[in-house]
């Protein structure tokens, strides 16, 4: 059974359930070698099942909105784990009351539209998307 914890961005356990994925190079590439990234600002959504970490979803919380830049989901349980972490996401979204903002990869767009988010803005390899 997944269970999805929420940590604020600086927290210790944090690093703990993240950093064995947020370093490893497989993951890396995943996320086009781009670094994930966190702060005071930022409230993760990570996926755990059996002790194991198999998604998140970090969000930064800014003035005027949300937004998510970027995440990691297990590829062979994206159908079960995105709609579990983009659903934890959304009800923060509602309570903290903001427009959610997501650079997703085009080969996620199903995952998100079904939560809700639409396209703004389309790029090669990433779309904006907005929740409002």
């Amino acid at each position: 059974m997944v269970k999805i914890v929420q940590l604020e961005g600086t927290e210790a356990q944090l690093y703990t359930l993240v950093a064995p994925l947020a370093m490893n190079p497989k993951i890396l590439k995943y996320n086009n070698n781009y670094p994930f990234k966190t702060g005071d600002s930022f409230v993760w959504f990570v996926a755990v099942e059996k002790g194991c970490t198999v998604g998140f979803i970090p969000v930064e919380v800014r003035s005027k909105f949300m937004i998510v830049n970027n995440y990691y989901v297990n590829e062979a349980d994206e159908q079960r784990l995105f709609p579990l972490l983009l659903k934890a996401v959304g009800e923060y979204q509602t309570v903290a009351g903001k427009t959610l903002q997501a650079v997703v990869m085009a080969r996620h767009a199903a995952y998100f539209e079904s939560e809700g988010f639409k396209t703004v803005k389309t790029w090669k390899v990433y779309l904006k998307m907005e929740k409002s």
